[in-house]
């Protein structure tokens, strides 16, 4: 059908429009796509040239639509604001740490209340070891039904038990009721999940495939820890005694499960639960997973070294007439290894995670000499702050690096009760330390008992080398079994 004039009434204004339209953008734009769209008209020919057959007479060509320009959005340079930038990591962060907080108050809570109603420190210490032993016990049990049916739906009702637990043990104190009903009201207690596993748990989900960001978030769980056992048992005596003896338990057991309930409503960081069918094999326990024994035992040593410490500075300053001061003197060794997680964790590591945690425990194997030459050379107990203070800076790189190996060991699906296998070797060696160091400074002499930590460091580097050895050996000869064979 021919087209009709460009001055006829009948014809279309939207053809002229597109003419008129196509010519401009070909005079002001030096390249435009015009494969599906009308040939661009010249300016020289005074009539409109036909359409082609694939644009419409009624409809103009539409131009190239032009990229709006990208805004680059500048990612945080502290790598823990990185962190936090996360959406959900500041909340359930917020109630893991108030959840943590009462796990330095209740031993020191308990201390306090038995020895003061029953005045008997001997039946407080064994009431507060049985619970220490009921949590070794129960606590993998319990990372074990977190792992299986999720954080939320296992923690509360455990924590509720434990929190019940710690208002049996103050009523029986309060009433008088008989020493068998301590045992088994501080025992109840075990069940108080491992809120810094469950925490460390979501940011591995939160940052797989990150190691960078990983190795920062550890340490900062790291410097959370060391934060909350050097203010809970502050807190603790603080509220016992201006209150009344009973006050750091029931502060401690509200402060638990308030936290713990913020942390579980979180559900959009909790890390998945494994689905398992009925065919599949029962997972076995991280004991049994290559590598993880051995880094227990390493962890076991660790733990000796912190017993040790606590057990030969309190002695210490006793000889000293400044007892009082030794819980002052501890906490600059806690806040050492507070500052030290953070600046460790800030830093981008090198290396692989067994050589770096070969690396940290011979720096704590060097560093624990400090307070041993610092009483013997001086006996000033302003000389030990300072040495704990310095000493206490290579703890938590160990074990930063070393939950990094207990993530990375882990069988899937199975990370909180892994984590909370090594806790639990951590509160084992405490017990040994403790024991050893205490030992060394009523047999010996409380500056000798500086020796025990020493010997702990120097057993966890030997332990930490060897593990690290036979895991490279075994590496290098899995790599020679799956080298492609030479032609």
């Amino acid at each position: 059908m021919p087209e009709a004039p460009a001055d006829s009434p009948t014809a279309p204004t939207a053809s002229a429009t597109s003419v008129a339209s196509t010519a401009s953008v070909a005079s002001t734009t030096s390249v435009v796509s015009t494969a599906s769209t009308a040939p661009i008209a010249s300016a020289a020919p005074t009539t409109p040239e036909p359409p082609s057959p694939a644009t419409s007479p009624t409809t103009s060509p539409t131009p190239a639509p032009q990229q709006a320009p990208r805004t680059r959005t500048r990612r945080p340079r502290n790598p823990y604001a990185r962190l936090f930038a996360i959406p959900g990591a500041t909340a359930f962060t917020v109630g893991n740490l108030i959840a943590r907080l009462p796990m330095g108050m209740f031993s020191v809570s308990a201390v306090i209340m038995i020895a003061g109603a029953r005045d008997s420190y001997a039946l407080a210490g064994a009431v507060t070891a049985t619970g220490l032993a009921a949590t070794a016990v129960v606590g993998p049990w319990t990372a074990r039904m977190v792992d299986r049916y999720g954080q939320a739906r296992v923690a509360v009702p455990a924590t509720v038990l434990a929190v019940l637990g710690s208002l049996s043990l103050l009523l029986c104190v309060r009433f008088g009721a008989p020493d068998w009903t301590l045992f088994a009201s501080y025992a109840a207690t075990a069940t108080t999940p491992n809120t810094g596993g469950m925490s460390r748990a979501r940011w591995s989900h939160l940052l797989k495939g990150e190691p960078d960001a990983l190795h920062t978030a550890n340490s900062f769980e790291q410097a959370a820890d060391e934060l909350c056992f050097m203010l809970g048992p502050v807190l603790a005596a603080f509220l016992c005694g201006a209150l009344f003896p009973q006050a750091g338990t029931l502060v401690g057991a509200v402060l638990l499960l308030t936290g713990v309930l913020l942390f579980a409503a979180q559900r959009t960081t909790e890390p998945p639960v494994r689905e398992r069918t009925d065919k599949a094999p029962r997972p076995k326990s991280p004991l049994r997973t290559r590598g993880m024994p051995a880094l227990l035992v390493v962890f076991l040593a660790t733990g000796a070294v912190f017993g040790a410490m606590e057990v030969a500075t309190v002695a210490y300053a006793d000889e000293r007439g400044h007892k009082a001061a030794a819980g002052v003197v501890l906490a600059l060794q806690a806040a050492g290894s507070c500052g030290a997680g953070l600046v460790y964790g800030a830093l981008r590591p090198s290396g692989s995670p067994d050589r770096r945690h070969v690396l940290c425990g011979l720096a704590m194997a060097a560093l624990m000499t400090l307070p041993l030459l610092a009483v013997a050379a001086t006996g000033s107990l302003v000389v030990l702050a300072g040495a704990l203070l310095v000493a206490g800076m290579a703890t938590a790189p160990t074990m930063v690096t070393g939950m990094t190996l207990v993530q990375r060991y882990a069988p899937e699906g199975q990370l909180n009760e892994a984590m909370t296998l090594a806790v639990t070797g951590l509160l084992g060696g405490i017990a040994c330390g403790a024991a050893g160091g205490g030992w060394t400074a009523e047999h010996v002499s409380p500056a000798a008992a500086y020796a025990v930590p020493v010997a702990a460091a120097v057993c966890a580097l030997l332990l930490s080398s060897v593990r690290a050895c036979a895991t490279s050996t075994r590496r290098r000869r899995s790599a020679r079994t799956h080298a492609p064979s030479e032609a």
